[in-house]
């Protein structure tokens, strides 16, 4: 049993992090836990286990007598003076009550304590090492996909998961793969891994740009607003408190290297870098670049813009299923509605303008409004587009009877 208990600490040591003294207390209480019936009956007992040896010993915890004991938490005093020499009656002593067979009862009763013991051991070890990390970039290396799609992930002292739903879209990762994901909380009340990471929460690309630029890590340049919509696209204000830096330089890099191996992690997901202004006028135009604003109007009592734009930009401005306005009202936190230049009535909003820009689409072509629903709805939005596009881009729009659509091009020819 000791060189077999011991081989097993060293090897839970090694492999599971856990320091040699916790798995040994572990085991000490474990045993004593599941084997109190085959000990000495006292009240109070102790385990040990010599770290050296191995050897399992117990003790009971008994007050020395001058008469015959009256329960199992005492002992006689002729019994303990040959071995205490100076005990007195009062006293209390550590008696040693070692069954012959301990090892034996203690392997066989200890495990499932032990099991559970060696658990919370790596609980409180994941608690310790990755309390003060929530919020932070960890980097590990698959360990395996499990049949839900969630990904395990191997970080050295701990195992995490990815959720399914905190995945980049199109993303695929093999077993042994290296990967990078934010930390969003320990969870270590259930049975699997213990921490939970994600890579498609706005945090983990401004951790990202705290990593890659150094700007931003010293606090000359500061990260004042960010939308995202994890795999397709996000938008990053940003502001530097030095006239002499710029923010959206900096971010970019030389040549964009710094951005670019951004939108590397992220699977090229598109990355725009705007400047911040406390001037929401000014703000809402850069957030809605790269379309050109002319004017913005402001409804402070609906918290709403209402931003106008000439007719060429209005496609520009939505962006391809209107996520560029999207987007840029995540990022400044008011409604925008858009309009173009001729409009003289308040702008509808983007449901309606999409609505609208469908049946236009249908009433020139003569396809459906189903089909030009979905067209608009993939960033066709005006017919010039439509015929500007390819068919093979056309064709790859889902759910449009394409043959139809082309038909009705060739017949605007």
């Amino acid at each position: 049993m000791s060189n077999e208990m011991l081989t097993l600490i060293e090897y839970l040591a090694q492999n599971r992090s856990i320091s040699r003294e916790t798995l040994i207390k572990a085991m000490e209480n474990a045993i004593l836990s599941a084997s109190r019936k085959s000990i000495h009956p006292a009240s109070e007992l102790k385990v040990k286990i010599d770290p050296a040896s191995g050897s399992i010993k117990a003790w009971a915890v008994l007050e020395v007598v001058d008469h015959i004991p009256m329960n199992s938490d005492q002992i006689v005093i002729d019994r303990v003076k040959e071995k205490f020499p100076d005990i007195k009656v009062g006293d209390k002593i550590d008696w040693e009550v070692t069954p012959s067979n301990f090892g034996r009862i203690a392997a066989s009763a200890a495990r499932q304590n032990f099991t559970q013991a060696i658990r919370q051991a790596e609980k409180d070890n994941i608690n310790n090492e990755f309390a003060g990390r929530i919020g932070q970039i960890l980097y590990g290396t698959v360990r395996k996909v499990d049949n839900a799609g969630n990904i395990i992930i191997d970080f050295q002292k701990a195992e995490g998961i990815l959720p399914l739903r905190e995945q980049i879209r199109d993303e695929k990762y093999s077993t042994g793969d290296h990967i990078n994901a934010l930390l969003m909380k320990i969870d270590t009340n259930t049975s699997g891994p213990g921490l939970v990471v994600s890579r498609t929460i706005p945090d983990f690309v401004t951790r990202l740009f705290e990593r890659e630029v150094s700007e931003i890590h010293d606090g000359v340049v500061t990260i004042k607003g960010i939308a995202r919509e994890a795999g397709k696209r996000t938008k990053i204000a940003v502001e530097s408190s030095d006239p002499r830096v710029d923010p959206v330089g900096s971010c970019v890099g030389i040549r964009g290297a710094r951005v670019r191996h951004i939108t590397e992690e992220l699977g090229n997901e598109k990355i725009d870098i705007v400047p911040y202004s406390s001037n929401i006028g000014e703000y809402v135009s850069n957030a809605l670049l790269p379309a050109k604003v002319q004017s913005v109007e402001i409804d402070e009592a609906k918290h709403e813009l209402r931003v106008i734009v000439k007719e060429d930009q209005s496609k520009v401005a939505f962006g391809r299923k209107a996520q560029n306005v999207r987007l840029a009202g995540k990022l400044v936190g008011w409604t925008i509605k858009l309009c173009d230049e001729t409009s003289t009535e308040r702008a509808p909003s983007i449901e309606d303008q999409m609505k609208a820009a469908a049946a236009k689409l249908a009433q020139s072509t003569g396809i459906s409004e189903a089909d030009a629903a979905k067209l608009v709805a993939s960033g066709f939005v005006t017919l010039e587009g439509l015929k500007a596009a390819d068919k093979e881009t056309l064709a790859a729009v889902e759910g449009i009877d394409s043959d139809a659509l082309f038909a009705a091009l060739e017949n605007l020819d």
